[in-house]
């Protein structure tokens, strides 16, 4: 049914089989032409028959996160659609985020990249720096694509060799990469000696040749401590295949985690989290990219919880459950801190996802780069659920902070059903945080997010379905787009008295949705155009108070290029 007041037609669907989310084998990224994909400008300023507050209020200077940067103007030489807190690449295409290590004082990140899109195929890696995972610095290519006869680089992970397991010197970064050749995917060693900013490949190449099938990709590493081993979680079709390794050359089969109804799976995760912050109950995460067109949703991240032994992951009850519930969190990674205690690093991880879909990637607006951007880097915490399990809880990572300006405190409002509230004018860099506590008995919160053409996206709370929904079909290219595009998103989430938090992060081409403190997210790629900005609250069916709103305005934080 449709959502009435939201936008245009929209519905839920399930996509066609045909649909290339679907069946995403063989992945796009290295064969699909023309997917031509950019960041352009989301929310800001909705109906003029609405009042507007303006912001900043008369009389007061406009909100500084510092005193070099003015998060109200953006600079000169800063593209107008290019998100201002999101990383993206400077030109060309982007997708799979790589888990980041830490090393020297930095965090080091890598993204599948393609410098010759639309016209060439094949990605690289591509190489970020960051002190804080807010500020980046553009390092360049770490590893070549088409370089040692094997194809181009695909997904792996990167791991600091602190002991030298794998015969390059204690201290060595190795990649273990899946490379693709003419449709067939075996598993590369890269080594660097310089701290991870350029890779050589191994003599030895592939160091796992294909066995005859045809998913067979995204190699997660990491050492396990208690086992004294490497293990390895890789993508195979419906199943996740785990293998073990002295010294990440050679890989010996341990066992393998079966699915159904998920669709071809990738980008693989395996970690251990504790439950409620508690070392004495600690449970493993497995975690993959798949296919909910059979439960009624999108690509996205899947995980269980489960346990552990060295070589085989065992669920526990309660079947998987989805990391993000919106439609473009896709290929997420998750890391924790090596600098922390070990529990501490078992308490807190973080994560990040490619901020797109491959239902209509090739399909976005166009700008001087592709594929979309990042998520902003989460934090991820496990709680119990009061029956045994455990979920995984997001929230964005406490050091976007460091980009925050003053807050504007918001009247608080109580609005009768098909009551809107003012408009408050947003910043001009489009990036902002909203912070706000709802509260109704069976009514509905809807927030505009709305540019100066009069579209918007909507963010929002049914109090009576207890779920937190997001949708586009009135954004400035919803007419034109799939259904996939169009569809509402929502996710279930508990408003105990009837209250619920929403946290919401709003850059110049996306939302993400943070609710019940982190119970549940929703990210969404959208998109309006040029011109003031602001935000609406409205009300459904019945009486809904807003409280405690703030609207946080984000310093633009571009990528520093080398």
């Amino acid at each position: 049914m449709p959502r009435p007041g939201l936008g245009r037609g929209i519905h839920l669907t399930v996509p066609d089989r045909k649909d290339p989310m679907t069946n995403p084998a063989p992945r796009p990224r290295t064969r699909r032409r023309g997917l031509i994909v950019a960041a352009v400008v989301i929310a800001a300023l909705v109906a003029t028959t609405c009042a507007v507050v303006l912001w900043p209020p008369a009389g007061e200077p406009a909100p500084q996160a510092s005193p070099s940067a003015d998060p109200f103007q953006r600079p000169e030489d800063w593209s107008a659609d290019r998100p201002a807190v999101h990383l993206t690449p400077e030109n060309a295409w982007m997708n799979d985020p790589q888990k980041p290590f830490f090393l020297d004082g930095l965090w080091h990140f890598y993204y599948l990249y393609n410098a010759d899109h639309p016209d060439g195929n094949g990605t690289a890696w591509y190489h970020a720096t960051s002190p804080d995972l807010v500020h980046w610095t553009d390092q360049g290519v770490a590893i070549d694509k088409y370089a040692n006869g094997l194809g181009d680089i695909w997904t792996g992970t990167a791991v600091v060799d602190e002991h030298g397991t794998a015969g390059f010197g204690a201290g060595a970064v190795i990649a273990v990469v899946t490379q693709q050749d003419d449709g067939v995917q075996r598993q590369s060693l890269f080594v660097s000696h310089d701290g991870g900013y350029r890779f050589d490949a191994y003599e030895g190449n592939p160091i796992m040749d294909n066995p005859g099938v045809a998913d067979w990709r995204d190699p997660r590493v990491f050492w396990d401590d208690t086992a004294g081993h490497w293990v390895m979680a890789l993508a195979e079709h419906d199943r996740i295949g785990f293998y073990t390794s002295p010294n990440l050359r050679e890989w010996t089969y341990a066992s393998d985690f079966a699915t159904t109804g998920l669709g071809v799976l990738e980008c693989p995760d395996l970690f251990p989290m504790a439950v409620d912050g508690d070392p004495d109950d600690v449970r493993w995460v497995l975690a993959a990219g798949a296919n909910g067109a059979a439960e009624g949703m999108t690509t996205g991240t899947v995980y269980w919880t489960g346990t552990w032994d060295g070589e085989r992951f065992t669920p526990g009850p309660g079947g998987h459950r989805w990391l993000d519930h919106g439609p473009d969190y896709y290929a997420s990674v998750t890391w924790d801190d090596p600098r922390l205690s070990a529990t501490d690093r078992l308490t807190t991880r973080y994560g990040i996802g490619w901020m797109n879909n491959w239902a209509y990637a090739g399909r976005l607006p166009g700008a001087d780069w592709q594929g979309g951007s990042d998520s902003i880097v989460r934090q991820l915490a496990l709680r119990s659920d009061g029956d045994g399990g455990a979920s995984l809880h997001s929230t964005p990572s406490p050091e976007l902070a460091a980009l925050e300006g003053r807050p504007r405190q918001l009247d608080d409002a109580r609005l009768d059903p098909g009551e809107s509230s003012a408009t408050t004018a947003a910043p001009r860099s489009g990036a902002y945080r909203l912070r706000l506590t709802a509260s109704s008995d069976a009514g509905e919160l809807r927030v505009r997010i709305a540019s100066g053409d009069g579209s918007f996206a909507t963010v929002g709370y049914d109090f009576d379905a207890g779920t937190v929904f997001v949708a586009r079909d009135a954004d400035a290219i919803a007419a034109g787009m799939p259904e996939d595009y169009r569809a509402v998103r929502t996710a279930a989430v508990a408003a105990p008295d009837g209250r619920i938090t929403l946290d919401v992060v709003v850059d110049a081409a996306s939302v993400e949705v943070f609710a019940g403190d982190g119970a549940a997210a929703l990210t969404m790629a959208t998109y309006g155009r040029p011109g003031a900005r602001g935000v609406e609250f409205e009300a459904a069916r019945q009486a809904v108070t807003v409280q405690g709103a703030s609207l946080t305005p984000l310093q633009v934080a571009p990528v520093a290029r080398q």
